[in-house]
């Protein structure tokens, strides 16, 4: 099992950067896929990044990439997602999540409904 935690988020101007942290407890984070998603006000929860175990692949949603890096330090339990260049519309609640599986070799999947174990979210909000 995974406990998530997520911190970072804050309210900054377009164009400004932030750096979400996402902190996990329990033995399985090694062995964990983390990813992060978003959910604005009225919409659906999507996929922003994602990290395999080894933090080897990353993997990026196209409204992001160039501007948003995902990275993991199995050390100290953590997953970041630091974000550069924000918009407007970058503005909603951040999740990070788990799924873990003794397989040798498991996917980044982007679907929400893929993933265990969710953090309780962080707001992010970008003005103009």
């Amino acid at each position: 099992q995974v406990q998530l935690v997520e911190s970072g988020g804050g309210l900054v101007q377009a164009g400004g950067s932030l750096r979400l942290s996402c902190a996990a407890s329990g033995r399985a984070f090694s062995s964990s896929v983390i990813g992060w998603f978003r959910q604005g006000p009225g919409k659906e929860r999507t996929f922003v990044a994602g990290i395999s175990r080894s933090g080897g692949g990353t993997y990026h949603a196209d409204s992001v990439k160039g501007r948003f890096t995902i990275s993991r330090d199995n050390a100290k339990n953590t997953v970041y997602l630091q974000m550069n260049s924000l918009k407007p519309e970058d503005t909603a609640v951040y999740y990070c999540a788990a799924y873990s599986s003794s397989r040798t070799s498991i996917p980044v999947y982007r679907s929400p409904r893929m993933y265990d174990y969710w953090g309780q979210g962080t707001q992010v909000t970008v003005s103009s």
